[in-house]
């Protein structure tokens, strides 16, 4: 039944249809790596066939079970860069702008979903929500300065946006030259 228990299913990219309600039943948290959609979307359908791929990469389904769902890069497999992570789960598109249409976009995150899953969702999977994934008194005031608003800028520039500055626990420790 319902808890706060916070056990999780990490890489839960491809799940059966009928088992998409347990998450939100039981209270399992889906974590998912978006770069996955966008790296195996060439050949997914060809791999799970038609009907098992409606339940893959399946981000905003998964998210409506719970609330909320926290994202990963799944580095060293995929590459490190949270830009990328964003972008799979918001524009579902490769780096080249394929497809057209985005891939499965029905299951597309909004930004502040994807923002949200990976910072105070992030930390509240790994009960840490008292100490990161928001700028708030008391927590460690880890963030970055942008040279963009993700929240903003065009999709097509998402993969252009560079980080200024870096701070760990309110300490400058890069800015860009």
């Amino acid at each position: 039944g319902k808890n706060d228990l916070r056990w999780r299913i990490e890489h839960s990219q491809v799940v059966n249809q009928n088992d998409f309600k347990l998450f939100g039943d039981y209270s399992i948290i889906p974590s998912v790596q978006p770069t996955h959609a966008t790296s195996d979307m060439y050949w997914a359908g060809d791999r799970l066939g038609k009907e098992r791929e409606k339940g893959a990469y399946a981000f905003n389904d998964l998210l409506k079970q719970n609330g909320w769902i926290p994202l990963g890069t799944d580095f060293p497999v995929e590459d490190i860069s949270p830009f990328k992570t964003f972008y799979a789960a918001v524009v579902r598109k490769d780096a080249k702008g394929w497809p057209d249409n985005g891939y499965q976009m029905e299951n597309a995150l909004s930004r502040e979903h994807a923002l949200r899953g990976m910072t105070i969702w992030a930390a509240r999977s790994n009960f840490e929500e008292t100490e990161k994934g928001s700028i708030e008194a008391g927590k460690f005031a880890d963030f970055v300065i942008l040279d963009n608003d993700l929240m903003k800028v065009a999709d097509t520039a998402l993969l252009n946006v560079r980080v200024l500055k870096t701070y760990i626990n309110g300490e400058k420790v890069f800015e860009k030259k």
